[in-house]
C-alpha cells in the first residue's frame, strides 16, 4: 500500500494550454473573396439598411411621378398605374420625369450657383433614375457590400460608403449642367476603390484574385454603361472611386487578422494569446496617413471649388460626354420634355 501511495504522488496535473495562433501567416491561409456562405455569421446590417433606405426612396419618387395623371396617360407599364414609367425616350432607365427628380432632391446647375440649395447634395445621394438603374445598382452593393462589412466590419464600411457618396457628388457638381442628375451609385464606387485598395494592399492575403479583378472590373463597367444614360452622373462614379480607394488604405487591414480575433481559449481563457490589438491592425501608420491626407485634401479642394462656384465644363469641352452620350433614343437635356414639364406644373397649380 506504501508503494502505491508513493505512486500516486508522483503524479502531476499539467494544465492544458490554449491554442495559440501566430500572427505570421503563410500562403496556405490565403481567403477567398466572394466565396459564398463563407461568412454567414457576419452581421450584415449596414448594407441591409442602405439597401432598405433607397427602395423606400424610390418607392417613394414613384409615388410622386404619378405618370398616369400628370403625363396624359403617356407612360411605359400603365398596369402598374401610379407607379408606371416615363416614356422611354423621355426616361430609357424605367423611371420618373425630370420634373419629380427635382421635386425629390436631383442635382442641377443652376439650384446651386443661383438658389444655393446645398441640400441637395445629400438628397440626390440617394436617389435612382430608374428601375433598372436601381436593381443594378443595389445588386451590385449588395455583392460588393456584403462582402466588404463580413471581412472589415459594419462601421468601416459605413464610413466607407458615406464618404465616397459625398465626395461623388461634390466631384459631379463641378460638372453638372441645367440638367437633372443623380448621384447614389457613386457610395457603389467608393466600395469597389475599397475593395481594390484592399485588394492592393493585402495581396498575399487573398487566393482567387483574379476572379475578384474580373468582378470589380464587370461591375463598374456596368454601371459604367448607365452613366452614359440620361440622369445617372458618371462624374459622381469617378469621385467615390478615388474616395473608397483612398479610405481603403486607411482603414482596411489584413482581412486574416480578423480571424485571428476570432479565436477563442478554452473555459475562463476567452482571448489569450490570440487577441490582435488595435496597433497590430493599424500597421503602415505612414502609408495610412499619406492616403488619409489625400483625401483630406481632394475633399476640401472640392468644397473650396463648389463655394466658388467653379464649373469644369468651361475647361473641358468634351466632358459632357463622359456623363452622357445623346441618341436618337434618347435625349441628354430635358428640352425635348420641358412642354410635358410645364404641363404638369400647371396642372399642380390648377390642382391645388
Amino acid at each position: 500500500m506504501a508503494e502505491k501511495g508513493k505512486e500516486y504522488t508522483n503524479i502531476e496535473i499539467k494544465r492544458q494550454q490554449p491554442p495559440t495562433r501566430s500572427l505570421d501567416f503563410t500562403a496556405e491561409e490565403g481567403i477567398p473573396l466572394f466565396k459564398s456562405g463563407s461568412r454567414k455569421g457576419d452581421a450584415t446590417w449596414v448594407i441591409s439598411l442602405f439597401v432598405v433606405i433607397h427602395l423606400f426612396v424610390f418607392a417613394a419618387t414613384m409615388f410622386v411621378n404619378d405618370c398616369s395623371k400628370y403625363s396624359h396617360g403617356d407612360c411605359a407599364l400603365k398596369p402598374l398605374g401610379r407607379l408606371s414609367f416615363q416614356p422611354l425616350s423621355e426616361n430609357p432607365l424605367l423611371g420618373p420625369s425630370a420634373s419629380t427628380l427635382d421635386d425629390m432632391g436631383a442635382l442641377r446647375r443652376s439650384y446651386l450657383i443661383q438658389y444655393h440649395l446645398s441640400w441637395r447634395l445629400l438628397t440626390c445621394l440617394w436617389l435612382h433614375a430608374g428601375a433598372i438603374h436601381l436593381i443594378i445598382n443595389l445588386c451590385c452593393v449588395v455583392i460588393v457590400g456584403i462582402q466588404l462589412e463580413q471581412e472589415f466590419g459594419s462601421l468601416t464600411i459605413g464610413v466607407i460608403y458615406i464618404c465616397s457618396g459625398v465626395l461623388g457628388i461634390l466631384v459631379a457638381a463641378l460638372f453638372v449642367e441645367n440638367s437633372p442628375v443623380i448621384g447614389s451609385s457613386g457610395a457603389l464606387f467608393g466600395l469597389i476603390g475599397a475593395m481594390l485598395s484592399a485588394l492592393i494592399r493585402n495581396w498575399g492575403a487573398y487566393t482567387n484574385k483574379l476572379a475578384a479583378l474580373v468582378v470589380l472590373s464587370s461591375v463598374a463597367a456596368i454601371n459604367t454603361f448607365l452613366g452614359l444614360l440620361p440622369y445617372v452622373d458618371n462624374f459622381s462614379n469617378i469621385g467615390g472611386l478615388i474616395s473608397g480607394f483612398l479610405l481603403g488604405f486607411v482603414l482596411l487591414y489584413d482581412p486574416r487578422l480578423g480571424q485571428v480575433t476570432k479565436t477563442k481559449g478554452g473555459l475562463f481563457e476567452y482571448g489569450s494569446n490570440v487577441s490582435v490589438g488595435f496597433k497590430q491592425k493599424m500597421d503602415m501608420p505612414v502609408l495610412r496617413i499619406v492616403f488619409l491626407v489625400l483625401f483630406a485634401l481632394i475633399l476640401g479642394a472640392g468644397v473650396v471649388a463648389l463655394i466658388w462656384g467653379t464649373d469644369a465644363n468651361k475647361y473641358c469641352s468634351w466632358c459632357h460626354y463622359i456623363n452622357c452620350i445623346p441618341t436618337k433614343l434618347w435625349s441628354c437635356n430635358d428640352k425635348a420634355i420641358l412642354c410635358k414639364v410645364i404641363s404638369r406644373s400647371s396642372l399642380k397649380t390648377i390642382l391645388k
